[in-house]
């Protein structure tokens, strides 16, 4: 864990007599989860080159592997108790936990696709189902947190003007810059391939699973051995809170030898630009594979469990669920329309957060282009 001890940084008191570069804008990541730092990660090189701006991290709780992976993006990294004393000229947040705490105007994104989310989760037996643009959410103590809210869909809006119009005045329907690096990096599908040591006559099957039991890999572990077994290359990407909460030692014994396992962090998105087929749950990550046009198939799912005409319901109306046991690749389906879905802006996102970012920095542009970065190169784990 990160010490009570402040660190001498580029903010506070004194640190005019600290800093070589004077003057910047400063810029805090929050960081809770590896989840919401992989999506921030995104937004970094939009800004970060800047000469006027100064980017610090912070990390908000406790969940295991989150120290270890904000350490590892090399940043100056605020404790909790000292970010929460300092004022920012922008925060960059992909969830909503202690953000009501710090000081500086906010863009929030979605953390998985969209801001609505599929998953339905009613915090008690006799509640309302909830999505992610719910007013208990956004407003704390009379005010919307957020100075900017990040949407991916034109849709998103709608729901927002419903369920929190107060809110309405900062939503940016953005897009969605996941998707867009992930289109950006279809070009490159054999050097991910390659990467992943798969020849041009294997077929790759990257199993995919979000978390809680209902998932793939809490229900249907089995069948990564089933898939191993019929001689095919098995690649598993597993939702960052299967690592955290049960850790990497018992997560690699849980899983059969011979399995190319992604790390959490990164190189999933590659993985699945470099698949044949994908197995999946009602996870993020087996909507962008349809999103990007991947042979989609999907794991068994019991009712009651998705938000209506989210991105996992639509594709549990569209495609097809494999048995665990006997699995048939052939069966898998593209899934036409899938990038429309989940953005309204395909391609623009870098575009309209680096301008929102900006305007809340009260700071202009620079000239330069918005790039949009293909992924990183996939690896493996061990």
């Amino acid at each position: 864990m990160i010490g009570d001890h402040w660190t001498n940084g580029p903010v506070g008191l004194g640190a005019a007599g600290r800093v070589t570069r004077a003057g910047c804008k400063s810029v805090l990541v929050v960081v809770p989860h590896v989840v919401a730092g992989t999506r921030l990660a995104d937004l970094l090189p939009l800004l970060e080159a800047d000469h006027r701006v100064q980017v610090l991290f912070t990390i908000e709780g406790s969940v295991h592997g989150t120290e270890e992976f904000t350490r590892r993006l090399g940043g100056h990294v605020l404790p909790w108790d000292q970010a929460i004393r300092q004022r920012f000229d922008l925060v960059l947040a992909a969830s909503f936990r202690g953000l009501d705490r710090l000081h500086g105007p906010a863009l929030v994104l979605p953390h998985g696709v969209g801001a609505l989310k599929s998953r339905l989760r009613p915090r008690a037996s006799n509640a309302l189902p909830a999505h992610g643009l719910s007013r208990e959410q956004l407003v704390r103590d009379g005010r919307v947190v957020a100075a900017a809210l990040a949407l991916s869909h034109q849709d998103e809006l709608d729901a927002l003007r419903a369920s929190c119009p107060e809110a309405e005045p900062a939503a940016v329907v953005a897009g969605d810059i996941c998707l867009d690096r992930m289109v950006a990096g279809l070009p490159y599908r054999e050097h991910y391939r390659r990467a992943l040591g798969i020849t041009h006559d294997q077929r790759l099957v990257v199993v995919s699973s979000t978390w809680t039991p209902h998932s793939a890999f809490g229900a249907h572990i089995g069948l990564y051995r089933t898939l191993l077994d019929a001689g095919h290359p098995v690649a598993a990407v597993l939702h960052p809170n299967i690592w955290s909460v049960h850790g990497a030692r018992q997560v690699l014994a849980w899983l059969p030898d011979g399995l190319l396992v992604i790390p959490p962090e990164e190189g999933w998105r590659a993985a699945l630009i470099a698949a044949d087929v994908v197995i999946g749950d009602h996870g993020s990550c087996t909507q962008y594979a349809a999103a990007i046009g991947r042979p989609v198939l999907l794991t068994p799912l019991a009712e009651g469990l998705l938000r209506e005409g989210s991105p996992a319901d639509v594709l549990y109306r569209r495609v097809p669920v494999v048995d665990p046991g006997r699995p048939v690749l052939d069966d898998a389906v593209v899934v036409p329309g899938m990038a429309e879905v989940i953005s309204s802006c395909p391609g623009d996102a870098g575009v309209v957060l680096r301008r929102t970012m900006y305007r809340l920095m009260n700071l202009s542009e620079p000239a330069r282009a918005v790039p949009v970065s293909p992924v990183e190169v996939p690896r493996v784990v061990g």
